[in-house]
């Protein structure tokens, strides 16, 4: 279970009432919809019991833990749309997609826990923590929040683009989502410069010639 050591650790180099941040993102993977990002500065008299990685919770207990470290944490969110996936690559859109959930906090932390090995660009300095959001409450706290509203925002573009189960999947490529595209075709939110969509945009030009 993650848990305070490596804020602890960090504190010893800033002032006892620093603001340390968590900093976690979701949806590198999928092939559509935007890539999200969330930051959260935990208070520790209220940590939420039971707070882990978004990814070994179900997700009754993600939407739970949501609402939990909303009411008690400040948390800035931050997204890179499709477009920018598709122009900039999926590793540095999730960076700005980090970037823009620390700025959303306010004010910048005065340091940063980065789920990962790679650092966006802050106004604060910042720490990457390899599977971070399994060792650290503040970065497993960000990635419930990333994981829970990208999966809403999901399931809201399901309800434009039902053929792709989009609730369900989160616009991974899972067997479903395949067969809506075949069933349907590709629409603005998928990710062109992904490899499957790609092809199948091959294929429906090579068709249509």
């Amino acid at each position: 279970m993650p848990d305070f050591e490596i804020e602890d650790i960090t504190l010893r180099d800033l002032a006892p009432d620093a603001l340390i941040a968590g900093v976690d993102e979701v949806g590198r993977g999928p092939w559509a919809g935007p890539v999200v990002a969330a930051a959260v500065i935990l208070a520790r008299g209220a940590v939420p019991d039971g707070l882990d990685d978004s990814k070994a919770l179900s997700k009754a207990r993600r939407e739970a833990l949501f609402d939990e470290i909303t009411g008690a944490a400040t948390i800035g969110c931050g997204m890179a749309s499709v477009a920018e996936i598709d122009t900039l690559n999926i590793l540095q859109a999730s960076l700005l997609a980090m970037t823009r959930a620390v700025e959303a906090l306010g004010s910048a932390p005065h340091m940063a826990l980065v789920d990962g090995n790679r650092a966006p660009r802050l106004a604060c300095p910042v720490k990457t923590v390899v599977k971070g959001d399994a060792k650290s409450l503040s970065i497993a706290a960000a990635s419930i929040i990333a994981k829970v509203t990208r999966d809403r925002l999901m399931a809201e573009l399901a309800i434009e683009h039902p053929a792709y189960g989009w609730e369900r999947n989160a616009g991974y490529g899972t067997a479903e989502h395949r067969e809506g595209l075949q069933l349907v075709g590709i629409c603005r939110h998928h990710r062109k410069s992904f490899a499957p969509i790609r092809q199948l945009m091959t294929q429906d030009s090579m068709l249509k010639a």
